[in-house]
């Protein structure tokens, strides 16, 4: 029976390494089976409870389909502001934003003068009131599900959720009110004793100049950038995605879709009923938040057909 002794368990306690070879192979194994069955898991994102986190959402084509600057100007000339004729020319532009997909820096640089011609001598009150109206006549239902569900994700985690728009910022403060986010950094006009002048302060806020605004706004909120979120369609949003940890490509332009692929950021797409191309799901939206939002803006499309 010595002969036979190989066959028989020997009893003895294990060693770092056999303890780290056994916990190697269980993961492993485990790793095989969800990528089997297509759960492989991500580390939680939004991070709940992280106060020095943030997102910051642009607005045109990524929380709202279209340009919010043309779906004022509507609202506008159905109160008179202006004539057909410039009527005309901002559903034009409209038009060709939609079709497109991306700003037209000549198109966008005639809306913003039209409007601040359109909206001189008036007060600021009287805009921001009309503006409450605008936003249920022509933009709540364009409001993209999907989009409206991250940014959820990033308050339900207990994080503050901000607008960064050339939009006018009286207009972007009502859309972010409307959808319960934080607040929103817009472009600002000049007022004199509650009055537009006519004039900006500054410039639009556009391409670099929303960067910049992100930074100023961290730093004031004590807000780490590398621990922060940007969602944007647009290349010109390239600054503000490059300043944050976690940058979001929604409803790319072919650029931005480009450059997204080269530096492995995630893209999400709720414009068609063709499956996005994904890099990653945050954790905290969920699938269902994410494939219901999906769905819902799948339905509008058709709706709107």
């Amino acid at each position: 029976m010595a002969a036979l002794g190989w066959l028989t368990p020997r009893r003895r306690s294990a060693t770092a390494r056999s303890v780290l070879a056994g916990e190697a192979s269980a993961e492993a194994a485990r790793k095989s089976t969800q990528e089997a069955a297509g759960t492989t898991e991500e580390p939680q994102f939004p991070v709940h409870g992280d106060d020095r986190a943030a997102a910051f959402f642009d607005l045109d084509n990524t929380v709202m389909q279209g340009a919010a600057l043309f779906h004022f100007g509507r609202g506008l000339y159905k109160r008179k502001f202006f004539e057909t004729r410039e009527l005309a020319k901002f559903a034009w532009q409209q038009a060709w934003f939609r079709l497109a997909g991306v700003e037209d820096p000549e198109h966008m640089q005639e809306a913003r003068d039209s409007a601040l011609s359109i909206v001189q001598g008036h007060r600021v009150a009287e805009l921001q009131s009309i503006g409450e109206e605008i936003y249920d006549e022509y933009m709540a239902e364009r409001i993209w599900p999907g989009t409206r569900a991250l940014a959820q994700a990033h308050l339900d985690a207990g994080q503050k959720v901000w607008l960064v728009t050339a939009a006018p910022v009286e207009i972007a403060t009502v859309i972010a009110r409307r959808l319960g986010l934080t607040g929103a950094l817009g472009t600002v006009a000049e007022s004199v004793d509650g009055v537009y002048t006519g004039k900006l302060v500054g410039e639009p806020l556009h391409g670099p100049a929303k960067a910049e605004a992100v930074r100023a706004l961290a730093a004031a909120e004590g807000l780490d950038l590398g621990r922060c979120a940007a969602y944007s369609d647009s290349h010109n949003d390239i600054p503000m995605l490059s300043l944050v940890g976690h940058p979001y490509a929604i409803n790319p332009d072919s650029k931005l879709r480009r450059h997204a692929r080269e530096l492995d950021w995630r893209l999400r797409d709720y414009r068609t009923g063709r499956k996005a191309a994904k890099v990653g799901i945050p954790a905290a939206a969920g699938v269902g938040a994410v494939a219901g939002g999906t769905a819902a803006a799948i339905a509008l499309h058709r709706r709107r057909r």
